[in-house]
């Protein structure tokens, strides 16, 4: 089991065939895809995507992205992503990603992913705004998305 912080938000999704390799479990590239499509939905839920960001003038990149694994998902596997910012900083902010698979509760892999407020036009740091700041810390606790971005 894995430090899945309580109420996190999480995001369901299956394992695809596609997914997977020719050992039959998800090839290792796909976990950083998985977490992507996890702080995407994270995004959605906290502030309705990062559309809202950009009409701000404002955007953000990926400076880090760490995976550490732990088990083989394969094909057809249901797994839970749970979400949560573990840090913000003055123009830098870090979510944590705990991927289980959903029905053995087994910890699957995490990831750690950095991100930067830049200008949206520029790609120029930015200081991460502070209603923002506050949304993040405060998460999504409790909420459950599916891929297609419907809450269950």
């Amino acid at each position: 089991m894995t430090n899945v912080k309580p109420n996190a938000f999480e995001l369901l999704l299956r394992v695809r065939y596609a997914e997977c390799d020719p050992q039959n479990v998800v090839f290792n590239a796909r976990y950083a895809d998985y977490a992507d499509l996890a702080a995407t939905e994270f995004m959605r839920a906290l502030i309705g995507g990062y559309q809202a960001l950009t009409n701000q003038g404002l955007d953000n990149q990926v400076v880090n992205l760490n995976i550490s694994w732990q088990n083989s998902a394969k094909f057809d596997d249901i797994l839970c992503l749970s979400v949560h910012v573990s840090k913000v900083g003055n123009t830098s902010f870090t979510m944590q990603i705990d991927m289980l698979n959903w029905q053995t509760k087994d910890a699957v892999a995490s990831a750690e992913i950095v991100y930067v407020m830049v200008d949206s036009l520029t790609f120029e740091k930015k200081p991460v705004p502070h209603e923002f700041k506050a949304t993040l810390l405060k998460g999504a606790p409790g909420k459950t998305m599916n891929l297609a971005g419907i809450a269950l």
